[in-house]
């Protein structure tokens, strides 16, 4: 499986008349946040692929139509006295979610956002992304009874603390990714946030099973046997 992964800022190399040439071959998109709506479709629109993906803690203009208030479908609202519609959007929103790609087999999960730091929208304390990662449980459990693995990929927007984080709270990881790791093992976890002044700069770590990848901007995540592995996270 071939994955295009971005985050964070646009890529020329991706944003550009080329990139069916360059990312055509590509099964399927992965957005860990900060990006507009805007960049997704052209990027849908122009591979024709599914693109999974959460939000980060910039560019929210568009969050609440995704995130159902309880009332109020999330591809509905109102706003100074109109109705307002979300125009025709063809990612997959996971924030908070456990899918699985059923052309593909793979199992994805996401947890956006970043650590609290101005009371800011779509910000958390430790215990707040703690709680989110209990409501996954079931499902998790669910897939490794049926799949045979918990999941395949977490996908996040901040980095899971101490590993590839920055020491600023804006940019300080969650423990709780540490503990997901160790309890359900994805094969990886993928965030941005971090940004790479130098994009040579290591973006690999390793957790315990789990690989994790710094994609900002944009990375080739290449792995043949991801969705195939009836046994991975055993």
């Amino acid at each position: 499986m071939k994955i295009l992964c971005i985050s964070d800022t646009t890529d020329p190399l991706v944003y550009s008349q080329n990139i069916a040439d360059r990312y055509g071959d590509v099964d399927l998109v992965i957005a860990a946040g900060d990006l507009g709506l805007k960049y997704y479709e052209f990027i849908i629109s122009s591979l024709n692929k599914p693109l999974f993906f959460v939000f980060g803690n910039h560019n929210l203009e568009h969050m609440s139509y995704f995130i159902k208030d309880g009332s109020t479908p999330a591809s509905f609202r109102m706003g100074e006295g109109r109705e307002q519609f979300l125009p025709p959007f063809g990612g997959e929103f996971i924030d908070g979610k456990v899918i699985r790609d059923r052309k593909s087999g793979l199992i994805i999960a996401g947890l956006g956002g970043s650590m609290r730091y101005n009371n800011g929208e779509h910000q958390f304390t430790e215990r707040q992304m703690f709680s989110r990662m209990l409501r996954m449980v079931p499902r998790l459990i669910f897939n490794r009874i049926f799949f045979g693995r918990y999941l395949d990929i977490l996908v996040t927007h901040a980095a899971p603390l101490g590993i590839g984080d920055d020491t600023d709270l804006c940019h300080r990881g969650f423990s709780t990714f540490l503990t997901f790791m160790e309890r359900f093992r994805p094969k990886y976890l993928l965030h941005g946030h971090i940004h790479l002044m130098d994009m040579n700069a290591n973006r690999h770590h390793m957790y315990k099973q789990t690989q994790i990848i710094n994609i900002y901007s944009s990375y080739i995540l290449a792995d043949p046997n991801l969705g195939k592995e009836a046994g991975h996270g055993a």
